[in-house]
């Protein structure tokens, strides 16, 4: 500006509403965020998934639950640990296939303790590997029917990774991205405090999710779509009479209307017709059934267990023939039945010819799949 006048970049950056020499306000976006139409598809999404997910954690815990819309905010990563208790629970559940990125859960101890507690039948609990397990059980849950509707909305395959749980101190957090899109929920369950959690995304993984990293070109083709084409030579809404695009194209090559081409070729106009082609994105059930039909054939290990007890090791040297080891079940007691180490059903003793079995009485609930794992 040595001589008065502005060069086109600082003429620019006014006309961006900036100030000169720095970067216009829209630099910020990109990669690095998100802008306020991409946000506010975002918590359309949101929105539109809440009910199935407050449905599926009233579901596990047994009660009812409420979930508020989320605040939903473009923070970084300082500014998330800054907000979270001094410890939380994480439970990294990352999305993978087609729609991929970096996805936690945040929760408080408070919160955490009374998702556990209800899922486990018990009123307090501690935050052991038990009630981790259960924890992560929930967000499994609503991880998987999230990728389920993200899946839909943007047409692309989504799943979530196995998930990491972890009890640690809000500086022991680590997410891979330096900006993040934090979701915080106001939770009731019911004759139970009002509890908050905390969900996050990277801001690549939203971009995927809302379709909002589609080519330019096909927002041209939109456009397009949008035109009136049946007013093309019509008269448009001003009145007066428009240029018909079409005109004089019929006296060309003997005209269109006796099937032949427009450039005199003497060949039959050959009829065009649009294809429907199928959807590429398989619904949820069928594409359950065909994973799982793979694994039909896989030979698991399946066990009855009578009952359980502990010795000293003082005592297990003494045992010989005719010792008699009481276990921790009674007469009559139904028997446990496992898979792979892990119980599923519980059953009752029985005599099939000269060989013994077991008649199932019982599938087991996820919580008492849970307590198995304590």
């Amino acid at each position: 500006m040595s001589d008065g006048s502005l060069s086109q970049d600082e003429i620019d950056a006014l006309l961006q509403g900036g100030d000169m020499g720095e970067a216009p306000a829209s630099a910020a976006g990109g990669a690095a965020g998100l802008s306020d139409q991409e946000i506010a598809d975002f918590k359309a999404v949101i929105s539109e998934l809440l009910p199935s997910q407050a449905q599926n954690l009233s579901n596990m815990v047994g009660d009812t639950v409420e979930m508020t819309q989320p605040q939903v905010e473009l923070v970084s990563f300082d500014e998330l640990t800054a907000s979270l208790p001094d410890k939380v629970v994480e439970i990294s559940l990352n999305f993978q296939d087609q729609i991929s990125g970096s996805h936690s859960y945040l929760i408080g101890p408070d919160a955490a303790t009374t998702i556990a507690g209800l899922m486990m039948g018990q009123e307090e609990v501690e935050l052991n590997e038990a009630a981790l397990s259960a924890i992560e059980e929930a967000a499994n849950t609503l991880a998987g029917s999230a990728a389920t509707t993200f899946g839909e909305k943007s047409g692309k395959s989504a799943m979530t990774s196995p998930g990491v749980t972890k009890h640690v101190g809000k500086d022991d957090i680590v997410f891979a991205e330096s900006s993040i899109i934090k979701l915080t929920y106001q939770t009731k369950i019911d004759g139970k405090d009002s509890t908050e959690f905390v969900e996050v995304f990277a801001v690549d993984l939203v971009k995927a999710i809302i379709g909002s990293s589609a080519d330019a070109s096909a927002d041209g083709v939109g456009a397009m779509a949008g035109m009136d084409l049946g007013n093309l030579g019509g008269a448009p809404a001003g009145g007066q009479p428009a240029m018909d695009p079409m005109a004089g194209l019929g006296a060309m090559g003997g005209g269109m209307g006796n099937g032949m081409d427009m450039f005199g070729t003497g060949q039959p106009t050959p009829n065009v017709q649009g294809l429907q082609f199928p959807s590429l994105n398989p619904q949820a059930v069928a594409g359950e059934q065909g994973n799982i039909g793979l694994l039909m054939d896989v030979y698991m290990e399946m066990t009855v267990e009578l009952g359980r007890t502990k010795k000293l090791i003082k005592e297990i040297l003494g045992m010989g023939e005719g010792t008699i080891i009481e276990l921790d079940k009674l007469a009559g007691e139904p028997v446990d039945i496992l898979v792979n180490h892990k119980l599923i059903a519980k059953g009752e003793v029985v005599v099939i010819d000269e060989n013994f079995g077991v008649r199932v009485t019982e599938i087991v609930s996820p919580i008492d799949r849970v307590d198995s794992l304590g």
